[in-house]
């Protein structure tokens, strides 16, 4: 019992000698370090961070259980590790230093404002519709809707356009004689962000052989981030979406606009919407006669 209590008098005693300042210390020190780890999740580098985060905790359980060789050999990984840290980084950090000389300090580690479900259905609207024209005249396109993971890099290897989603401007860009066809755009927060954007090529050895650079492109980009991609074949016409490495093939425009719906708007908000209450409406309508 005396124990227990000196313990808490010990805890009380150190509790009053924190300070305002040392209470700021913590929080400033907390706070950067939680929007640090939001940003670089955001930019696709989440995994690494685990993996340090990992390493620290080998190096602590293996300091506390005295395991004097495995602490060496992962505090010398880690020690030769920073480095490679560093260069894995490298685009993220240049990044962070270009918004914190040229933005506001308050919208240094801020995420960009998502747009309404509304909005969304309207892009979502207009990019079927293009589709749908790019299959009946074979004209290829490949268009990537940014979702949580950033695709700075590959926005800064095409054209920077910034504008409104419509169907006659995307059909201008997939135009073949233009300049910028020849890449991806990609849709961020509701506006064509870039055009003629250059996406890394899946390497997955069991893909269809007769999938051209255009599609390997579309798979390429959504196994390395969240990105939903759609594709449109310049040889077939066939529309194809593309989300998490997978390639749904030969879907019709109807097809094409419920899948975007379910991947950029969800399930449940995808019913919010007036082509969702219709159909909802009609299996309503089925279920009934069906009962009868």
């Amino acid at each position: 019992m005396n124990l227990i209590f000196d313990a808490m008098m010990f805890v009380w005693d150190y509790t009053m000698t924190i300070g305002i300042a040392d209470v700021l210390d913590i929080a400033i020190v907390a706070f950067f370090i939680y929007k640090m780890f939001r940003y670089f999740s955001r930019t696709g580098s989440g995994r690494v961070v685990r993996g340090v985060l990992l390493l620290i905790g080998l190096m602590w359980i293996a300091s506390l259980t005295k395991m004097t060789v495995v602490n060496f050999f992962i505090g010398q990984t880690f020690q030769m590790g920073i480095l490679a840290v560093i260069i894995l980084f490298q685009p993220e950090l240049r990044h962070l230093l270009e918004r914190v000389g040229s933005s506001d300090i308050s919208q240094v580690f801020s995420a960009a404002q998502n747009i309404g479900m509304k909005e969304t259905d309207a892009v979502i609207v207009s990019v079927t519709s293009a589709s749908a024209d790019f299959s009946k005249s074979s004209t290829g396109a490949l268009i990537v809707f940014e979702r949580r993971i950033k695709l700075d890099e590959q926005v800064k290897s095409g054209t920077v356009i910034d504008a409104n989603v419509n169907k006659d401007l995307l059909k201008n860009i997939f135009y073949p004689k233009t300049m910028l066809h020849d890449g991806a755009a990609i849709i961020r927060n509701g506006r064509i962000t870039a055009a003629a954007c250059m996406l890394p090529l899946s390497q997955n050895p069991n893909l269809d052989r007769n999938l051209g650079t255009r599609h390997r492109a579309g798979i390429g980009i959504s196994e390395l981030t969240d990105a939903v991609v759609v594709v449109v074949s310049e040889e077939t016409g066939a529309i194809s979406l593309a989300v998490g490495g997978m390639l749904k093939r030969r879907l019709s425009p109807d097809m094409l606009q419920a899948l975007l719906r379910t991947e950029l708007i969800g399930e449940d908000a995808a019913s919010n919407t007036i082509i969702g209450k219709i159909r909802e409406a009609g299996k309503k309508s089925a279920e009934r006669r069906d009962h009868k």
